[in-house]
């Protein structure tokens, strides 16, 4: 049985990490590639049901109620196909690197950048407990991963009930970090405080969104927030069919699109700053959990437009066109690291963050794993995740703040999401 082999908890982390859906990729015949496995498109409730579902004895059972199939539905994937991957899984174990470790431990290996077995903060098991952002998510659990391995009497549990429901565990002192794709709102501050738990507000990465056309399109080289809305809106519907819908001055060509499916945090975060309401967009446009199926389409389809993070646009530059977006400043720019990370693109970028809870730095357990993940040298294990790193001015100052064990948040202050990120950390 599975769970003899591999723990179900461990099966779940290495499952939204991807080295076990490639073998399960190439062994069932269907394709969900290790990109839209790590991404937070799957991190969110399948993470948490997938564990449910691994308490039960019935997880290889399709017509169980509790089994897998039931409760971890994949888009476009059969019950047959899912059954057929699980049983790949368990016998490609070796070629993914499974082995018998315990549920919510990693085993010991090459240490990572940052840390080291000798340099374990406990002697004894310790455990670290942190929930919050789905959004967050893949990187606090591509963290984990790693620092586990360098220290394997640590356990690191991550959850994912979002950024509002991590607030409230963790102001209710259930969690040691709260991961948040935003920053603390108002009502979460007097929570924290009717709990009477103190915070330090760490940035850890950044994340941009970008839209691409086909290399051949060329008449489009810059979009307004207004023209994206008027295209990717619920009453564009069956009406909006042609670019030259969008500006007169475009041909009248067909509008094909492609973008993440509903179930993705990329979709949410999309719709939310382009349409104005999370979750809500036209249907009638190619949806998929996987990047390389939108490329595909952008890429051979000269009249199609297409949006994604952009890690995913960096690795595909060279079968994609990038298009400049013009918002409230109504100066086009481009997604780079650099416009990401200083907020100029937008409104498609944003930071994203790690709230600790002051007590809880005073167990060497949490503050290494805390410093684990800000330290530069770990940066690379971001960049896998499909993140942007913090850039090499935000890092020292960031390393600074969690040093200095800095309470409070920096956007206290209404008018401080218009500053730079890198003004706010000096000025606290």
């Amino acid at each position: 049985m599975l769970a003899a082999v591999y723990s179900c908890q461990h099966f779940a982390r290495q499952y939204l990490r991807g080295s076990i859906c490639a073998a399960v990729t190439d062994r069932a015949g269907f394709h969900l590639s290790r990109r839209s496995c790590r991404d937070r498109t799957l991190a969110i409730h399948r993470f948490q049901s997938l564990l449910s579902v691994c308490r039960s004895s019935n997880i290889l059972d399709p017509n169980h109620p509790q089994s897998f199939m039931t409760h971890f539905p994949l888009r476009r994937i059969t019950r047959q196909a899912a059954a057929t991957s699980i049983a790949a899984l368990a016998l490609s174990l070796a070629a993914c690197g499974g082995g018998t470790p315990q549920a919510g431990t990693s085993p010991a290996g090459e240490s990572p950048a940052g840390g080291s077995p000798a340099d374990s903060p406990a002697a004894a098991e310790a455990t670290v407990k942190v929930d919050g952002s789905s959004t967050v998510f893949p990187i606090s659990e591509a963290m984990a991963e790693e620092f586990m391995k360098a220290n394997p009497n640590i356990k690191v549990i991550v959850g994912s009930s979002g950024t509002g429901g991590g607030f409230k565990k963790f102001c209710a002192g259930e969690t040691d970090i709260s991961n948040a794709s935003r920053p603390i709102k108002k009502e979460e501050i007097e929570l924290c405080k009717k709990g009477n738990v103190e915070y330090v507000e760490l940035p850890v990465s950044y994340d941009g969104l970008s839209v691409v056309v086909n290399p051949k399109n060329d008449f489009v080289t810059c979009l307004s927030v207004d023209q994206l809305k008027k295209m990717w809106e619920p009453a564009a519907e069956g009406k909006v069919k042609s670019w030259k819908d969008i500006d007169p001055k475009f041909p009248d060509k067909p509008l094909a699109l492609y973008g993440a499916g509903t179930d993705s945090g990329t979709y949410d975060y999309f719709t939310k700053v382009i349409t104005g309401e999370e979750g809500k967009s036209r249907g009638d446009y190619t949806p998929s959990e996987d990047d390389n199926v939108i490329v595909q389409g952008v890429s051979g389809d000269e009249s199609s437009l297409g949006f994604f993070g952009f890690a995913y646009y960096e690795a595909n530059k060279d079968k994609l066109k990038l298009v400049e977006i013009k918002g409230k400043s109504g100066k086009c720019v481009a997604p780079s690291a650099e416009t990401i990370a200083d907020a100029s693109y937008e409104p498609l970028s944003r930071p994203e963050f790690i709230y600790v809870k002051k007590d809880a730095l005073s167990k060497p357990e949490v503050k290494a794993f805390a410093a684990f993940q800000i330290d530069p040298a770990n940066k690379q294990i971001i960049a896998d995740t499909g993140y942007l790193p913090l850039t090499e001015e935000l890092a020292p100052l960031v390393k600074a703040r969690l040093d200095a064990a800095t309470t409070g948040t920096m956007f206290a202050d209404k008018d401080a999401k218009k500053k730079k990120l890198a003004d706010l950390l000096k000025a606290k």
